[in-house]
């Protein structure tokens, strides 16, 4: 990861919408229906190359192919190992919040028609579509390849997301499962460092679940699930170089209430043991805005960078680059200006289907992100 000692840099968690052809395409192919590999293909190479192109033309610093080929930013995985060929099931795992406020509850099932059957882990894993991969990656350096950008990035799902969504029914513990996850996804990792490309590891798992898939359990209990995923990750991860990696964690990317949500300040300090030099996660919504106040508390570790959100992702409201260049200059003032690059909170196109935020909606907010990032830089420098 570059630092910068000049502007503040700008990037995003990682996921861009979809144009509506490439979202008919990925959900012929999540339904299992006939679907042209060929003319797939071509579709999402083009969609790669102008989502770059739409990066570079906003002027984002640190770029990546926004997920095109991706139907959702974990399960994309199914496709690629074997292992996955469980009952197919939407897992309608009660949240807390929803035990709160059972009207909202309803209200956004009835709303949401975007959840797609998700397969089980019946089987052992292993690579069946290892071509996957070098397909995502050969398509990126393709539409970078006569652009001039910071630094590029490809993401990659944690083991511990991973098993969130795609429940083990096969293995013996919940922490062989997990291990098993990443002596296979360990090769994804290295083959992305290896193409030059900065990886970032999603591990919403990290602070998501403790409202859904750990909710039964105490916050300490909860806490002890979170060091067992890190020591996972990082596992995962042994050899590969902080600088070429940072993370993203959220508590997901859902407009609600998130009065459940587990605080930054409990977790940061088994966060912060991850490998990787670069740490993404939420800073702009009403839940989580206040949170800047914890790296008053916390020091952070030499080496590392952060990448705080400032941008909310699941309203349609474009923040004002002055409200952008006030939330940069908090962090900045905190943990010193090399140490921040301005970032979005979570993705917007975290499923193909079923955004919040308006396509065009999403490419403005991005927009005024680069002009607060602009604003800051001339304030800090």
């Amino acid at each position: 990861m570059k630092r910068s000692t000049s502007r503040i840099l700008t990037t995003h968690t990682g996921s861009l919408p979809r144009s509506p052809q490439l979202q008919e395409l990925l959900h012929t192919r999540e339904e299992r229906q006939p679907l042209d590999q060929h003319s797939f293909e071509a579709s999402v190479r083009q969609a790669v190359a102008d989502v770059v192109k739409m990066q570079l033309d906003i002027g984002l610093d640190v770029i990546n192919d926004g997920e095109q080929g991706r139907s959702q930013y974990a399960t994309y995985v199914k496709e690629r190992l074997s292992g996955f060929e469980g009952e197919r099931l939407v897992r309608a795992r009660p949240r807390l919040d929803d035990l709160d406020f059972p009207e909202y509850a309803t209200q956004r099932t009835h709303q949401s028609s975007t959840s797609m059957p998700q397969p089980t882990c019946s089987g052992p894993i292993a690579w069946k579509d290892w071509d996957a991969v070098q397909r995502d990656i050969d398509n990126l350096q393709a539409a970078i390849a006569q652009s001039e950008v910071e630094e590029v990035f490809m993401t990659a799902a944690s083991p511990g997301v991973i098993a969130n969504f795609l429940p083990n029914e096969y293995y013996p513990s919940e922490e062989a499962y997990l291990y098993a996850l990443a002596d296979v996804m360990k090769d994804e990792y290295n083959a992305i460092v290896r193409a030059g490309l900065l990886l970032q590891l999603d591990c919403p798992d990290l602070a998501m679940t403790r409202v859904s898939q750990f909710s039964h359990l105490s916050l300490e209990e909860f806490k002890k699930v979170v060091e067992m995923h890190v020591e996972v990750l990082n596992y995962a991860l042994n050899g590969i170089p902080p600088e070429r990696m940072r993370m993203h964690v959220c508590w997901g990317n859902t407009e609600g209430p998130h009065h459940h949500d587990v605080p930054l300040r409990e977790i940061i300090d088994i966060v912060l043991k991850a490998r990787p030099m670069g740490l993404s996660f939420e800073g702009a919504n009403p839940r989580h805005a206040h949170e800047w106040k914890v790296w008053k508390e916390v020091k952070l570790p030499e080496g590392k960078v952060i990448i705080p959100g400032v941008l909310d992702t699941t309203t349609n409201f474009i923040e004002h680059p002055e409200l952008v260049a006030e939330r940069i200059a908090r962090y900045v003032e905190i943990v010193g200006r090399e140490n921040v690059i301005a970032g979005s909170d979570c993705g917007f196109g975290t499923s193909a289907w079923g955004r919040k935020v308006v396509t065009t909606i999403a490419w403005a907010k991005l927009q005024a992100m680069v002009e607060g990032a602009h604003l800051a830089s001339q304030e800090l420098w």
